[in-house]
């Protein structure tokens, strides 16, 4: 099976205005604006840029809707295995852009703005393939609420995340959401209540991210977990990574009623079989990466 190798190449990250970027099938020159998100993938691994660092990528409308976009693309392709989110810049998302919450939008733009932005945070949860945020900076409000909804986020040290929407009179509530399903509950209230920002070390030890790495290793240790992730089956990571998220909604009756009945169908499942008989037979698993039956 071909290896899940990411391109490292400094110039295939860099993104400006002077260069020429793929995104999708389109082509942005420097005469264009750029997209508020840029598309990338290869060999399994997408990489989605939050790409307005003049505004702190804040999560505008068109930047949810960019990423909502490119999150659902081509998701059931066979050809993509992960989904790592990171941000050009300092600031990895500054939240909502309060410039859109004024009165002079209206409850009707408001509306559309957080309907869309759940949306959002819940595909991140609910779409088959394992999302990794990768976090160099600040990230706060909704931005902290992005990191919090990846299955997995790998911040460097200088990274800080912060709820601070009380301070200017609108409650992070729907941040909340997130973050309180990560963190323990006086750790979320705190955060919730004061807007005081915490360490990526707090933050790791609260459970909000996965890992904290230097700098300078920060693509590395990510690339490493996309990789890993990659030499697993597909559809086993699919099953898994939905069973996860419906059993911890459950109570543990449920839960594991739940759990049980889906490793019985990852049993039927051809690349379940697979992997029993490699590890019988002492070799590697060739993975179909098909959802296909074994047996009834």
């Amino acid at each position: 099976m071909a290896g899940c190798f990411l391109p490292r190449a400094a110039g295939w990250f860099q993104l400006r205005r002077t260069t020429t970027l793929l995104t999708g099938t389109r082509f942005y020159r420097g005469t264009e604006p750029e997209p508020p998100t840029v598309k990338l993938q290869s060999d399994g691994i997408r990489r989605i840029i939050l790409n307005n660092p003049q505004k702190r990528n804040a999560l505008s409308l068109s930047m949810l809707e960019s990423l909502r976009e490119n999150l659902v693309t081509d998701v059931d392709s066979d050809d993509l295995r992960v989904i790592i989110i990171s941000a050009k810049g300092p600031v990895f998302s500054s939240g909502h852009d309060l410039k859109e919450l004024t009165s002079a939008q209206g409850r009707e733009y408001h509306a559309k703005v957080f309907h869309t932005c759940a949306e959002v945070m819940t595909l991140i949860q609910d779409i088959p393939v394992p999302v990794v945020a990768m976090v160099n900076g600040v990230a706060t409000a909704a931005g902290c609420q992005l990191v919090a909804s990846c299955d997995i986020a790998v911040v460097t040290e200088k990274s800080t995340f912060a709820t601070p929407g009380v301070n200017v009179g609108l409650f992070c509530s729907t941040p909340a959401v997130a973050i309180g399903r990560a963190v323990p509950r006086k750790v979320a209230m705190e955060m919730l209540l004061t807007g005081t920002p915490i360490s990526a070390h707090d933050a790791l030890l609260h459970g909000l991210v996965s890992k904290v790495v230097p700098e300078e290793r920060l693509e590395e240790e990510t690339l490493a977990i996309a990789r890993r992730v990659c030499q697993a089956s597909r559809p086993v990571v699919a099953l898994g990574k939905a069973t996860f998220q419906r059993q911890m909604a459950q109570g543990r009756d449920a839960a594991y009623a739940t759990a049980s009945k889906v490793m019985v169908d990852n049993l039927a499942l051809s690349d379940g079989q697979e992997g029993i008989r490699a590890f019988i037979e002492k070799r590697k698993p060739v993975w179909s990466h098909k959802a296909e039956q074994a047996h009834d």
